[in-house]
């Protein structure tokens, strides 16, 4: 099983859309920051084609101006 870990950065203005966003969508856990304009997103999926697919879903959303990759785990 696939977790990754993500430092999501919003579009200006856009950081409850972002969040709202993420918060819909299947094996994303979010947690945004207080005090900055900074939110870390949790995946975990069953398998890495579940993953690639959630990948792009993630890279899709417009409020989102950066993602980055801070940690990444697959078993298999």
């Amino acid at each position: 099983m696939p977790v990754f870990s993500y430092l999501a950065i919003p579009k200006s203005g856009a950081k409850e859309t972002l969040c709202t966003e993420l918060a819909n969508l299947e094996h994303c856990r979010i947690m945004p920051a207080d005090n900055h304009e900074v939110v870390v997103v949790v995946t975990d999926t069953p398998d890495i084609a579940t993953e690639k697919v959630l990948q792009e879903t993630l890279t899709g959303l417009q409020s989102l101006q950066s993602l980055s990759l801070t940690f990444g785990f697959d078993d298999n």
